[in-house]
């Protein structure tokens, strides 16, 4: 019989943990958050312009508005540990620790890729820092990562899986699946809910019967919780607090982490279910780094140095552009091959 922990409720809004505070990061943890986050905009911010160039192939999904999510759930991940993916995946790619150049030569279709150029934006993968993939199937990283997780537990190495899931995606039956299997089999795993309010171009107060995603999660007898997605330290807070509880036995967590995107669904998404002036709004007051921004500790990290991880950002982005124009398209002769797995 399995031996389940005792649960905890669901909570709306946001919601301080038992995690060590904020206040505890020292200035090269806050500096590496922050570099994240401005990594995951500048290369956003130039996909943006390059799309509309025509020499990317496939749909593009940005992850711009979301970036705290990603930084502050992977900031408490080694390498070791795994997380599964979305389509919207690049700011869950950076915050893990792939490879800027590698992404970008990726997107644009290239061997130099992470995956030769044959996965392109919706499929990046490394499994080197435990990056699953991002997928192209709507709620279908919860059900990756909950095997991750039972390998963790089975070889009692202390890996724990983290799953990323939007809120149209949170209505599906595999994600509820994997859920409940998680607390039956005790798993070492978070899932984490990215409530950006569309799913697509439907709202998620229409699509989403439960008065929050959080409380539906709770019901299959986990700890799950809602914060603020724009606010870093509320979403690496809720995240130390999982990963322990994950990392000790506990089982798993949810957390439900509210943002806005900034751009439409994908690139070319006409956002005919909001006004340009929401989205005005939206990017003057919910903007993740300037909230980390009005938060940090200014003893520790200064105005000047946040400029300065800004400007490297987008020079690493111009580079990564630059070498990824610049790279071969893969040959013909490896059309075949990374097509079987043979065991």
């Amino acid at each position: 019989m399995v031996q389940r922990t005792a649960q905890k409720p669901a909570t709306s809004g946001s919601k301080k943990t038992g995690a060590k505070p904020h206040s505890g990061l020292d200035r090269d943890a806050l500096l590496k958050a922050y570099e994240k986050m401005s990594r995951i905009r500048a290369f956003e911010d130039r996909l943006h312009e390059e799309n509309a160039t025509g020499d990317i192939p496939g749909f593009i999904h940005l992850y711009s508005g979301q970036e705290a999510i990603a930084v502050g759930v992977c900031e408490n991940l080694s390498d070791a540990d795994y997380i599964g993916s979305t389509h919207r995946g690049h700011g869950h790619c950076i915050a893990k620790g792939c490879d800027l150049n590698g992404m970008m030569a990726e997107i644009f279709g290239k061997d130099d890729g992470l995956c030769r150029g044959k996965g392109g934006s919706m499929h990046i993968a490394d499994l080197s820092v435990g990056m699953l993939g991002a997928n192209a199937i709507v709620g279908g990283a919860p059900s990756l990562a909950i095997g991750a997780a039972l390998s963790g537990k089975t070889l009692r190495n202390g890996v724990i899986a983290a799953s990323f899931t939007g809120d149209g995606g949170s209505n599906q039956g595999t994600v509820f699946e994997a859920m409940n299997m998680a607390v039956v089999l005790d798993l070492p795993i978070v899932f984490v809910i990215e409530n950006n309010g569309f799913g697509e171009a439907t709202g998620t107060d229409y699509a989403v019967g439960a008065p929050d995603i959080a409380a539906r999660a709770a019901s299959f007898g986990m700890p799950a919780v809602k914060v603020d997605g724009t606010d870093f330290f509320a979403v690496y807070d809720a995240m130390a607090e999982a990963s322990e509880r994950a990392r000790t036995g506990g089982g798993p967590t949810t957390i439900e982490a509210a943002a806005f995107r900034w751009h439409g669904h994908f690139e070319g998404d006409a956002q005919l279910y909001r006004t340009a002036e929401q989205v005005a709004q939206l990017r003057e007051t919910k903007d993740p780094l300037k909230n980390f921004r009005s938060s940090v500790d200014a003893k520790k990290v200064s105005t000047a140095d946040l400029d300065a991880v800004d400007e490297q950002s987008r020079v690493l982005v111009d580079e990564a552009v630059a070498k990824a124009r610049a790279a071969a398209y893969p040959p013909v002769e490896n059309l075949l091959t990374d097509v079987y797995v043979s065991y």
